[in-house]
């Protein structure tokens, strides 16, 4: 099987790919060190020309998204750098060497810059790949409000030559109308609201093919899609590191982004033998926000061979869990750190689990609460926390005092993830 390629880059040989990132780590470390204050903190031990090999880069300490927010939060509360130190770009007064296109929020708070390059997370490698294409217009979903998910995917269309229609999260009807008046070729957004759209549609939409993240799309829906004569494909991808990963017309595993360097990696943080189970963690190429072996806290695994497509590029297994507590429920990750803020807003409330279940891309969250003297007014306020720090909708459980285990664990994620 072969599929048209984005570029030439994505067929290269191996050996040849390999050399240009290993090629490429020296001046990444350089240009991190020498605009990014929180980096040449971290690195300061670090002699950039040594890092030339992926040996050189798994001796780096591992960032973590906790330890991003951590810095960001420390840094926001002296009045610096809203970044903590960690973006090459900015507006004026922040002292950094490059302007930001836009800055997003994600859940935490923390704060993602978009440099000033086009395509700045190399969508359109994973948009081509599901069978987009020039001229096509896209119905993008993904929300274009604070979090960066509907910009990422709006941008690699551009880049592609796309129209794009920015449907946002939201208006089921008012998107099914604009399907139904503009006829668009192909959707961008989570697997669970394109299910959600068609059933809706009551018959059949212009719709034809499909790039879908921020859940799970297992064979049965993918199967569901295409019986409704939508080709959907997955792509792996993080606010703060853009496309990492993306499926082919082989329905093998994900080929990886050209634009990343990809570790998985074990307990501690060394890289794992090819095939075994381990934490994703990324070094992105990206000067204006150089994250240098950023764990995503995602489970995953290299499968061997080659895409019988005809790329060249390692393939991972695709999302196998997480490597923490933390969760993602509709596209948005809900952390532990969250769930106490919740208990933080509402007095009352002792023992706490978030319990997470659903399938088919249909996730609900229960909060179980261990509560001496539970209301209705308690528990639309608990409702209320739960919506205004994860904004996510969730339920609450009451449960008697010292009814749940005393084993500090806050998420229960009870969703099947094989």
């Amino acid at each position: 099987m072969h599929a048209a390629t984005l570029d030439a880059r994505e067929t290269r040989d191996p050996a040849e790919r390999e050399a240009a990132l290993m090629a490429a780590l020296p001046a990444l470390v350089a240009r991190a060190k020498a605009g990014s204050p929180a980096q040449a903190e971290r690195l300061a031990q670090v002699e950039a020309a040594a890092v030339a090999s992926r040996a050189a880069l798994a001796d780096l300490p591992v960032l973590r998204k906790h330890d991003l927010l951590a810095r960001q939060q420390a840094a926001r509360a002296a009045g610096g750098d809203p970044f903590g130190g960690f973006s090459a770009c900015g507006w004026g007064g922040l002292g950094l060497p490059r302007a930001a296109r836009r800055v997003f929020q994600s859940p935490g708070p923390l704060y993602e810059p978009q440099g000033l390059g086009a395509d700045a997370w190399r969508m359109s490698r994973a948009l081509h790949a599901a069978g987009f294409r020039r001229g096509d217009l896209v119905h993008n979903s993904f929300s274009y409000h604070l979090t960066p998910a509907g910009a990422i995917m709006e941008e690699g269309a551009l880049a592609l030559g796309c129209t794009v229609f920015p449907g946002g999260v939201g208006n089921t009807e008012l998107q099914l109308q604009a399907m139904r008046d503009l006829r668009p070729h192909g959707y961008c957004g989570t697997p669970g609201f394109l299910k959600i759209v068609l059933e809706q549609a009551g018959g059949p939409l212009s719709l034809t093919k499909a790039l879908l993240s921020g859940e799970a799309c297992p064979p049965a829906l993918r199967d569901w899609f295409a019986a409704r004569g939508v080709a959907a494909y997955q792509c792996y991808a993080t606010a703060d590191i853009g496309l990492i990963a993306y499926e082919t017309p082989a329905r093998e595993g994900l080929v990886l982004d050209e634009g990343v360097i990809v570790e998985i990696v074990g307990p501690d943080d060394r890289p794992v033998p090819e095939g075994e189970i381990g934490e994703v963690v990324v070094t992105s190429l990206d000067a204006d926000y150089p994250l240098l072996r950023f764990g995503t806290g995602d489970l995953s695994a290299v499968l061997p061979g080659r895409c019988p497509t005809g790329r060249t590029n390692t393939r991972i297994r695709g999302w196998m869990g997480r490597a923490d507590q933390t969760a993602k429920v509709r596209g948005m990750f809900v952390h532990p750190s969250q769930v106490q803020e919740i208990v933080r807003r509402c007095p009352g409330l002792e023992r706490v689990r978030l319990v997470v279940t659903g399938a088919m891309a249909s996730d609900a969250m229960v909060l179980h609460a261990e509560c001496a003297a539970p209301d209705e007014g308690l528990r639309a306020r608990v409702a209320e926390a739960i919506r205004e720090v994860t904004r996510l909708r969730g339920e609450v459980h009451w449960c008697g005092p010292g009814t749940l285990p005393d084993d500090g664990r806050l998420i229960d994620d009870r969703r099947d993830h094989a």
